[in-house]
């Protein structure tokens, strides 16, 4: 998650780590640092060997923006991080007006934290006169709303989180290549019988590390946790849980992973690229079985530096199933497209949002990006639609689907799950004590006042 700069203090950074970093951020924005003038729009977004799509949209975005705007220059800033380290990144670059960018790519659990804390600036005005706002869903505006109620963020599309399984490895070791587990047990009892069959494949990743930040919590942690019918924060009385069976069964299946050597080793899964060599190597190449992971993995392996030309064929899909066989569950986010404060031509930098989201362009990025469709006119093209096999899929989840405490202090109190989880998968803490250090850690963010026994 990222680090406070309000909420989120510098200080955890460190000066000397501070300084250095930004005089990184403003090498890769190629203008030394000096403040954008109003000719010039900076665009900060995040970049990764498996996640190049925005890079694609924004490099598409500029070259059609400065055309059609002569004396115009966007100067793109591709932040390559994965997430927990983009947003502190861009924490850094929102620190100062010298670099802070005039367009954002923003999460949507962290619009009302970063409007609060003065990053961001309302963009009612803009989209009051654009015809493109009328394209979009109820859900996906509401995505980008600040706690003032003004609206902060485009929506860029959604996603959803379920299973992937190797229908080649569960084959081999006589499982059925049409899985459907109805329950953790199901999920376990298919790992078991992956290691009996091929030791040298990881029977089940869930992401567990603290340097992957809100993947391991909302990935991981929350698909487990909003299985057990248990919930972060009461939605009838708007209080933080403490105490639940819940969390406490979440952590354990962590546990069981690890004991029973179900997942992968430790050592490979607390670094920070995990997430990437999930999507592009271990699957691919058949070292994985089971995989929690998000839609838009598929994405990668259509074309591109990843292309995996197989992958129809050899991956098979389930819903994540609750623990006790009580249905399934899965979670939702999504990114937007958002305004710096400091951007020195409001009007200008609305524009490039606009130009970035024109239908060509917004079923370009829904494609290239795995994205559930959030707007009209991509949802019922039948190109988008044919696009990607896995789209009816994931789309399908939909009704199970929960999503994060829209609360400003969500990223703050988010930041201390993967300390739980990995605490509990390295065998540090029990998840009795991993869930104690979790609730004290909560209490002193929220107050007493403002948690209540799960």
């Amino acid at each position: 998650m990222k680090r406070s700069l309000t909420s989120r203090s510098l200080s955890a950074v460190g000066l000397i780590g501070v300084a250095a970093l930004t005089v990184g951020l403003a090498g890769c924005a190629g203008g030394g640092g000096d403040a954008a003038d109003d000719d010039t729009i900076r665009v900060a977004y995040q970049k990764t060997a498996s996640f190049t799509a925005m890079d694609e949209l924004m490099k598409k975005a500029k070259d059609e923006y400065e055309a059609a705007n002569e004396g115009k220059t966007v100067e793109l800033v591709p932040i390559e991080a994965e997430q927990d380290q983009y947003f502190t990144k861009l924490a850094l670059m929102n620190g100062s007006p010298d670099t802070a960018p005039d367009v954002i790519y923003e999460d949507t659990f962290q619009i009302r934290s970063d409007a609060a804390a003065g990053y961001l600036q309302p963009i009612d005005d803009f989209i009051a006169d654009w015809d493109g706002w009328s394209l979009y869903d109820d859900g996906a505006k509401q995505a980008g709303l600040g706690d003032d109620g003004k609206t902060y963020g485009i929506s860029l599309g959604t996603d959803t989180r379920g299973l992937y399984f190797n229908k080649d490895i569960f084959e081999a070791a006589g499982l059925p290549t049409d899985w459907a587990p109805t329950s953790w047990d199901d999920i376990l009892e298919a790992a078991r019988t992956i290691k009996a069959s091929n030791p040298d494949v990881i029977p089940f990743n869930v992401y567990a590390s603290k340097s992957l930040g809100e993947a391991t919590s909302m990935q991981g942690f929350e698909m487990l946790l909003y299985g057990t019918g248990d919930e972060l924060m009461d939605t009838d009385t708007n209080k933080w849980v403490t105490g639940s069976q819940g969390f406490r069964d979440a952590l354990g299946l962590y546990q069981t992973l690890a004991e029973e050597g179900l997942g992968p080793d430790p050592a490979e899964a607390l670094d920070a690229g995990w997430g990437s060599k999930v999507s592009t190597e271990l699957l691919p190449q058949g070292k994985l079985a089971i995989a929690l992971d998000g839609s838009w993995l598929p994405s990668n392996w259509i074309s591109g530096d990843n292309e995996w030309p197989e992958w129809q064929e050899t991956m098979g899909f389930a819903a994540m199933p609750t623990k006790d066989a009580g249905g399934f569950t899965s979670m939702s986010g999504g990114w937007t497209l958002a305004m710096g404060a400091n951007a020195s031509d409001p009007q200008a930098a609305f524009d490039f949002i606009a130009q970035a989201l024109t239908p060509e362009n917004a079923l370009m990025y829904h494609q290239e990006a795995g994205q559930i469709a959030v707007r009209s006119d991509v949802a019922s093209s039948q190109e988008y639609l044919d696009f990607n096999p896995s789209f009816e899929f994931f789309s399908s989840l939909v009704p199970y689907t929960h999503f994060r405490p829209a609360t400003p202090d969500y990223s703050q109190i988010s930041s201390n799950i993967p300390v739980a989880t990995e605490a509990v998968f390295t065998g540090q803490a029990t998840p009795e004590d991993a869930q104690a250090q979790y609730d004290s850690a909560l209490v002193g963010i929220v107050g007493e006042e403002n948690t209540q026994a799960g």
